[in-house]
């Protein structure tokens, strides 16, 4: 199938159910305070129950943050203002900003692959050849960037606990990416208060902190993963299409079944990129129809963990390499 009738019969997948929505929300949210009050409740128990249910109630937040994101492709409700304001609510506890994440999301899906539009909405990514022309200092701290702790440990709870709070790196943006974030922090900032005249604050932030660690960790995991594997491909602007880096610059992460719906559906992320209006609970239903996209950027979990050496873009050999692979 060409890659001009494929966009046309993906259309038919894209009318979001108001129905569907509803329960979709209700399926997520609802778990996730049943986990919060559990999590409140087992502090008198002892703390390693509160962290163990902590990992459930990350997973049903990454799911929360799905249907945000869904909200910023106008994917979720037929309505634009519904999407609009259900991801704002929803940004309050993802502590995102929604309308400075959606503007950066959407610079995202125009340049993803794209090696000379690197730097919004990505994970930092060098070349081979920018990476050798750099000072030792330069490379030391792109070490540790891609480093496992600092890329899925604290830079993701740096970039959603604090980060997010003052966009300073887009201050040529003018004023818009400050009123969605001022807002943001404002509305959070009421959260916080309430739940700590509630439960106080030092058992709010026992159970909320581990909760936006986990579901920062597995969601920058699983953005990694959709877009830095094994076989993806990168190209400069001469050689890039929006087919070709949704088909070849995005994995199909093929999660066991529970995974996957927990995550959203967002392993599926060729088919996402493909056309980013299709409701992420309506991905698996593409796949049934159109199996030749199954195996188009397929990783199991096992293979995934392989991504995690892969830190530099060869120009050369066209695939992402190690470090030491690169010869530095």
């Amino acid at each position: 199938m060409s890659p001009s009738d494929l966009s046309r019969a993906l259309l038919r997948y894209c009318q979001p159910s108001a129905g569907r929505a509803v329960f979709e929300t209700g399926v997520t949210v609802l778990p996730l305070l049943v986990l919060w009050v559990l999590m409140w409740l087992s502090l008198d128990v002892g703390y390693w129950l509160t962290l163990l249910l902590a990992v459930p109630a990350g997973g049903f937040l990454v799911r929360l943050f799905i249907i945000q994101h869904d909200c910023g492709h106008g994917a979720f409700f037929r309505q634009r203002v519904a999407n609009l304001w259900m991801g704002r609510v929803l940004g309050v506890f993802t502590m995102t900003p929604f309308d400075y994440w959606k503007r950066n999301h959407a610079i995202h899906h125009a340049t993803s692959s794209n090696l000379d539009r690197r730097g919004i909405g990505d994970i930092e990514l060098m070349t081979v050849e920018e990476y050798r022309s750099k000072s030792p200092l330069r490379r030391f701290l792109y070490r540790c960037y891609r480093s496992v702790p600092v890329m899925f440990v604290l830079g993701p709870a740096f970039l959603f606990i604090l980060q997010q709070r003052l966009p300073f790196y887009q201050m040529r943006d003018g004023w818009r990416p400050w009123i969605s974030t001022m807002a943001t922090n404002a509305a959070i900032a009421l959260m916080v208060v309430a739940m700590a005249w509630l439960v106080g604050i030092g058992p709010f932030l026992m159970v909320h902190v581990p909760i936006m660690v986990i579901a920062a960790s597995t969601g920058v995991w699983l953005f990694y993963v959709q877009h830095q594997f094994e076989d993806v491909a990168w190209a400069r602007t001469g050689d890039w299409s929006h087919h070709q880096a949704a088909m070849a610059g995005s994995s199909h992460y093929d999660l066991p079944g529970f995974l996957r719906w927990i995550s959203g559906n967002i392993g599926i992320h060729h088919v996402h990129h493909l056309n980013s209006r299709i409701p992420y609970y309506r991905l698996p239903k593409v796949l049934q129809d159109h199996p030749e996209l199954k195996d188009v950027g397929r990783i199991t979990l096992k293979e995934s963990l392989k991504s995690v050496r892969l830190s530099l873009w060869c120009e050369r050999q066209e695939r992402l390499v190690s470090f030491s692979a690169a010869g530095k």
